[in-house]
Formats: C-alpha cells, sequence, structure tokens
C-alpha cells in the first residue's frame, strides 16, 4: 500500500513539477504571476487530442505537436500582449489582472472551440504494468517516463546551456545582467518558448492521469501549482522541481490508512497547503528561496 501511494505521489509530484517550473521561470525573470498558466496548459492538452483523438495520431507525436504549438502561443502572446505592457511599464497588480483577464479568454476560447464535454487520450487505459507490489496504468508509466526525461533535461538545459544560464542570471538580477552585455529581449524569448513547451506537456499529462478532461480543468491545477512554486522558493526552478515532487507525494500519502486513519481523497490539496504552511514556518524564503532582510 505504501509503495503504491509512493508511485502515485511521483505520478502526480511530476506533473505538478514540471509545471511549477514554467511559472517560476516567468516570475523569475518578468516579475508576472501567470494566472493563465493552467489554461495554457488545458490548450496544449486539447491540442494534443485534436491530433491524437480524431486525427489518430500517435501520442508521442500528438504531444510534442500539443508542446509546439503552446510554446508558439506563449511567444505570440508575449508579442500582443505582455511585451506592450512592459514597455508601458506596467505594474505587478495591472500584470497580475491582466493575466487573469487572459485565462479567462483563453478558456472561454477552448470552450468555443473544443466544446464542454471531457475529452479521452487514445492510449489503454486498461493496460496494468507491475513492478513488485506497484500497479502502474500505462497513462500512469508513459507519465512518469516523460517526466523523469523532461526533468532531467530542464537540469541539464539550465546548468548547461548557454540560454539556461542566461535565463537563470536574469531571475538572480535583472539589472545586472543587462549590464553584463546579456541579450534581455532574447533571454524573455527563450523563457516564452520554454514555459509554453512545459506547459503544454504538462497539460498532456494531466490530461493523461486523470483519464478525461475539459477546457476547465487546467484552473483546478493552479493551486497545488502555486504551492509548489512556494514551497521550493519564488522564482528558484530548481526549487519548483522539488516541491511539486513533495508535494505530490505528501498528497498521495496523506490518504495511507497507517497514517492515522488516512484523509479523504477530497482533502488532499488542504494537505498540500498544510505542507505548505508547516514548511514556510520553518524556512519562510522557501526551501531553495534566499531569505532577505527588510
Amino acid at each position: 500500500m505504501f509503495w503504491q501511494l509512493f508511485a502515485n505521489g511521483l505520478v502526480t509530484g511530476s506533473v505538478i513539477a514540471i509545471a511549477a517550473v514554467g511559472v517560476t521561470l516567468v516570475y523569475g525573470i518578468l516579475r508576472l504571476v501567470n494566472f493563465a498558466y493552467g489554461d495554457f496548459m488545458a490548450f496544449g492538452a486539447l491540442t494534443a487530442y485534436a491530433f491524437n483523438g480524431p486525427l489518430g495520431v500517435g501520442i508521442v507525436i500528438a504531444t510534442v505537436l500539443g508542446m509546439i504549438a503552446t510554446a508558439l502561443l506563449s511567444v505570440g502572446l508575449d508579442v500582443v500582449l505582455w511585451k506592450p505592457l512592459r514597455a508601458r511599464r506596467a505594474g505587478f497588480m495591472s500584470l497580475f489582472l491582466a493575466s487573469i483577464g487572459l485565462a479567462l479568454v483563453l478558456r472561454q476560447s477552448l470552450l468555443f472551440a473544443f466544446g464542454p464535454q471531457p475529452e479521452t487520450y487514445r492510449v489503454d487505459q486498461y493496460s496494468v504494468y507491475t513492478i513488485g507490489s506497484v500497479r502502474l496504468s500505462q497513462a500512469q508509466l508513459i507519465t512518469i517516463i516523460a517526466a523523469t526525461i523532461a526533468i532531467l533535461a530542464i537540469g541539464l538545459f539550465l546548468s548547461r546551456s548557454t540560454a539556461g544560464r542566461t535565463m537563470r542570471a536574469l531571475a538572480d538580477d535583472r539589472a545586472l545582467a543587462a549590464i553584463s552585455g546579456i541579450n534581455v529581449g532574447r533571454a524573455i524569448i527563450y523563457t516564452w518558448i520554454l514555459t509554453g513547451l512545459l506547459a503544454g506537456l504538462a497539460g498532456v499529462l494531466a490530461g493523461l492521469i486523470q483519464t478525461s478532461f475539459d477546457p476547465n480543468f487546467g484552473f483546478s491545477l493552479l493551486l497545488p501549482i502555486f504551492a509548489a512554486v512556494v514551497l521550493g522558493g519564488i522564482g528558484s526552478a530548481y526549487g519548483a522541481l522539488v516541491g511539486g515532487l513533495a508535494l505530490g507525494i505528501a498528497m498521495e500519502l496523506s490518504t495511507w490508512p497507517a497514517l492515522f486513519g488516512g484523509v479523504d481523497p477530497v482533502y488532499k490539496p488542504v494537505v498540500a497547503f498544510t505542507v505548505l504552511i508547516a514548511a514556510l514556518m520553518v524556512r519562510p524564503q522557501g526551501l531553495f528561496g534566499r531569505a532577505r532582510v527588510v
């Protein structure tokens, strides 16, 4: 029972972690709380479904196409919305309200394009793989493999590539990075491309493990994603990865009967925020955040 819940937690936490990296990079570099990120995920999931469902394209290729489409959407919105707001030096609250408005527009657009009915990917829902005492569905196994590859790729990109190091430098100190000769505009484009790819992948994986999904499902994922960002340390990509995995595992293990009888699965989001609050009581800046003196 324990290892089954632990595996389920890895599945859930992997999706949260991938999405949390996209959210924290945008905030760290642009100081933008992207409230529309859940709808980016829904866009990626539904775009992949459009290829996988009606057209019969394999789930792997459909996922890649969904990721590319979400990255293009992400960059396009920066050109038509975020860049003009940056040019006008819009404040934090203006950007936040703009992101809420964007979320509503995207959600309604997806409802108009795909309809409110739940959609399901063409994968074998009844195929089960047994590893020791752990049983994983095909969707869960795909999620774990894809998430593992994605997390390793994110780590290598941020630590080894020039673009990744540039993005980390901007997140640490944008003004200093700019006077050091870093092309800020190009780095921002890299950021939106990466965050779009991650949103598309996280959306497809979330759709897989939920079995069915609709244009509204991205919004329900926002709270645990933001919780992972805060737990890991706002602006820290590595912290977001650890925070997402930690919350996913904590949420699933909280239902373990041996742990004080376990909690009702309905309250798993409450467990996530309880863990967040407890961690912040000990380390207010988050696991990988930097303490600041005001």
